[in-house]
């Protein structure tokens, strides 16, 4: 937490509010913050904001100088924020960077990381493509459902395993891989070459429909979570499995829910999601 679909409503914010955007002055918390690129952090002020890209559960600033293009890549980790307003961070201890911009509304952006699992990189455009390649497969949005069942249909492990595994499909965490596979009936220890075609394109359907609805309502604000502009997500109200274990199956099949505590928690229906 965060994942994709708070990445994108980050994303689509800073799109709506800052890009064109100048730079006036980066002040930085921490240099440690900064995974790769700390030397070029002078370059970017002066620079303007030109596009807002989103890969996986990362948001890329992507800023111009001179015909020459560099990107400041934010990583949200478990509790990476990126935020409009200093007020709207839960503490002021955890903001790392502030990036001051020569506009009026918003004046800044302000990257708050309490755990600092997500890092920042500064990266000129061979180094992002080399940041991609490594780190993020199929972005669930624009992966279509041939590539989808041809990946379940071969993975010998667990589905629900495939789906955290961001070098395939980058931007799906545990909160949304719980809800996907009981929207699709589907146990969470299910190995993927053994569920049908049918319940595969199921699962497609589910992990679309869950993605588009949640970025619709901002997100899920499960912990810490906040848009930029420090308003907080709605889409927790609609989990239908997620911690909730001991309460009855929202399907009405009168069974409880239970979980398996193995790597990442999962919560399924043994009535439901049959392994």
């Amino acid at each position: 937490m965060p994942e994709l679909p708070e990445a994108e409503v980050v994303r689509r914010q800073l799109e709506t509010c800052v890009r064109g955007a100048s730079i006036h002055s980066i002040w930085l918390g921490r240099d440690d913050i900064i995974r790769q690129g700390r030397e070029s952090l002078s370059w970017y002020e002066g620079s303007q904001i030109v596009e807002v890209h989103r890969f996986g559960k990362s948001v890329v600033l992507e800023c111009q100088r001179d015909q020459d293009q560099r990107y400041i890549v934010a990583e949200l980790g478990m509790t990476g924020l990126v935020l409009f307003q200093r007020e709207s961070a839960p503490s002021d201890h955890h903001i790392h960077m502030v990036v001051h911009l020569n506009q009026e509304s918003p004046e800044a952006l302000h990257y708050w990381n309490a755990r600092r699992f997500g890092r920042l990189s500064l990266l000129d455009s061979q180094g992002l493509e080399a940041y991609r390649s490594r780190r993020f497969g199929f972005d669930p949005k624009t992966m279509s459902e041939e590539e989808f069942v041809g990946m379940v249909k071969q993975c010998r492990g667990r589905v629900k395993t495939l789906l955290l595994h961001q070098q395939r499909i980058a931007g799906i965490g545990n909160i949304y891989a719980n809800e996907m596979l009981f929207q699709a009936g589907i146990h969470p220890y299910a190995q993927g070459s053994r569920v049908s075609v049918k319940r595969v394109q199921g699962l497609y359907k589910a992990m679309k429909e869950i993605i588009d609805e949640a970025i619709t309502r901002g997100g899920s604000s499960i912990r810490d979570f906040k848009a930029p502009d420090g308003t907080p997500g709605e889409y927790q109200t609609c989990h239908q499995i997620y911690q909730k274990e001991g309460r009855l199956c929202p399907r009405g099949c009168g069974t409880a829910i239970r979980s398996l505590r193995a790597e990442r928690s999962s919560f399924y229906c043994p009535s439901c999601q049959k392994r």
